[in-house]
């Protein structure tokens, strides 16, 4: 397996670990709105991840094989990102735009997370 599905693989635990706390929160706290729109925005990243990931995957195989390559699709990604923003402004009693948006950001900040407990493993050995 290579080193970005190694990444991914990770990164995709964690956040499904992440959905679980959000659908608890919503389902045994007041918050519910808070909760259903960090779960709305992760859902959106998670999938613009696994988009990003495919779509570098075929990149470098273009460029591999020396084929012209193809772009890493940011229109999908932001047309993505508008659906939940619509959704929020269509649903205001469910969703809040600023939760939605820092759910739009968790595969981020697991990305910056695990590059630092990667780092400090690494210099552990």
């Amino acid at each position: 397996m290579n080193e970005l599905q190694q990444h991914w693989r990770r990164h995709k635990s964690y956040i499904l670990y992440l959905l679980v706390v959000y659908v608890l929160g919503w389902a045994f706290t007041p918050y519910s709105q808070a909760f259903s729109s960090l779960f709305l925005g992760t859902v959106i990243s998670l999938y613009n991840g696994w988009t990003m990931v495919r779509k570098v995957e075929r990149f470098g195989q273009a460029v591999a094989s020396g084929q012209k390559a193809r772009s890493l699709g940011m229109m999908s990604r932001m047309a993505a990102a508008a659906l939940a923003v619509f959704i929020a402004f269509r649903w205001p009693d469910q969703f809040s735009v600023g939760w939605i948006v820092l759910g739009l950001m968790t595969s981020y900040i697991v990305i910056i997370i695990d590059f630092f407990f990667q780092k400090t493993k690494g210099e552990e050995r």
